[in-house]
C-alpha cells in the first residue's frame, strides 16, 4: 500500500472515531442516521483498503454531503458559533469541516495518483 493509500486510510478511521465519540453527544432522535452514516465511513474504510478504484467517488460524495449537511443544519451552526455545549461543537468541527476536507484533499491527491499509475 503506497503512502497516500495509508494517509487516506487513516482520514477515514479518524472520522470514524470521531463520529464514535460524537453519536452519544448528538440528539437521540438521529441516533439511526448517524449509525448509518458511521457505518458508510466503516464500508470506505474497507473499501479503501481493497480497491481504491472502487472508493474514491464515494469518498468525495459523502465528505460533501457531510459538509454541506452541517453548514445548512441551523442546529449545528449554532452550536459551532457559540460552542455550547463544547464537546458537540468540537467534534462539529473537526469531523465535520476539517476531516473531512482532509478526506477531501487526500482522496484527490490519491485519484490523481492512480490515475497517472493506469
Amino acid at each position: 500500500m503506497n503512502n497516500i493509500k495509508k494517509y487516506l486510510v487513516s482520514v477515514l478511521v479518524s472520522i470514524c472515531i470521531v463520529g464514535a465519540f460524537g453519536i452519544p453527544l448528538g440528539d437521540p432522535k438521529f441516533f439511526i442516521q448517524a449509525i448509518a452514516l458511521e457505518s458508510s465511513f466503516m464500508a470506505l474504510v474497507v473499501l479503501s483498503l481493497k480497491s481504491f478504484r472502487y472508493a474514491y467517488l464515494p469518498n468525495f460524495i459523502i465528505a460533501g454531503i457531510v459538509i454541506v449537511g452541517n453548514t445548512a443544519s441551523p442546529k449545528h451552526l449554532e452550536i459551532m458559533s457559540t460552542l455550547h455545549p463544547f464537546y458537540n461543537a468540537i467534534v462539529l468541527i473537526v469531523g465535520g469541516y476539517i476531516l473531512q476536507g482532509l478526506l477531501l484533499v487526500t482522496n484527490g491527491i490519491a485519484l490523481k495518483q492512480y490515475k497517472k499509475t493506469k
